[in-house]
């Protein structure tokens, strides 16, 4: 299993790659201000699917990679460090959107609203390299099961995501009055989540290969 320190830094990094507006984040927040936040929680059921499809492929893959290639692991770092950076420039760069500002929805279906959330979260190329280039970082093969340290991070960041989602689709309407009337607190969320981010970035790109 992984140790406390690198549980912790996992953590971080998913709650700051969740606080960072994407396709999930926007969807969820216009679902749930245009339908209600019920609607908000169904789809985000179809978002936590999403995130356990890409949990399982990535641990079984990562497992095998780990096996064949260890070297595998400078290629993965760099790249998700390049990633981090990049989110971290979405984050902070003028003319950036808040996700609250938001583009009216149709009224959809229960199945409907769970489909589009799965889908959704497949195509979210965020998601993907979490799970397929940032998740490795964070596994140590001398701390035992590979595939074991893969299902409690993929685990520990859907838990992050799922709660903060949860959280944001029952206050979105709240929280877009909230800010609409306040840009000033847009601009500090955006610093802030970009500073944290591009932190891990660096951390990333300059730690020895495990």
């Amino acid at each position: 299993m992984p140790d406390i320190l690198t549980l912790s830094t996992f953590a971080l990094l998913a709650l700051g790659m969740v606080l960072t507006p994407g396709p999930n984040m926007v969807y969820l927040i216009s679902r749930s201000i245009c339908q209600g936040p019920k609607a908000g929680l169904i789809s985000l059921g179809g978002v936590a699917l999403g995130f356990v499809f890409y949990m399982m492929c990535a641990a079984f893959g990562i497992t095998a990679i780990v096996m064949a290639v260890p070297y595998t692991y400078d290629a993965l770092r760099i790249g998700g460090a390049v990633y981090l950076l990049y989110l971290a420039w979405q984050a902070v760069k003028p003319g950036g959107r808040s996700p609250f500002q938001v583009k009216d929805l149709p009224q959809d279906t229960t199945r409907k609203l769970f489909a589009v959330g799965f889908v959704t979260n497949l195509l979210n190329p965020k998601i993907a390299v979490m799970y397929l280039s940032l998740l490795p970082q964070f596994v140590q093969p001398d701390h035992g099961s590979v595939l074991a340290q893969s299902l409690a991070l993929g685990t520990t960041q859907i838990i992050i995501s799922v709660t903060v989602n949860a959280m944001i689709a029952l206050a979105a309407g709240s929280i877009a009055g909230f800010l609409s009337s306040r840009p000033s607190w847009i601009m500090v969320q955006r610093w802030l989540m970009g500073t944290v981010l591009a932190g891990l970035a660096i951390r990333m790109a300059t730690e020895a290969r495990r």
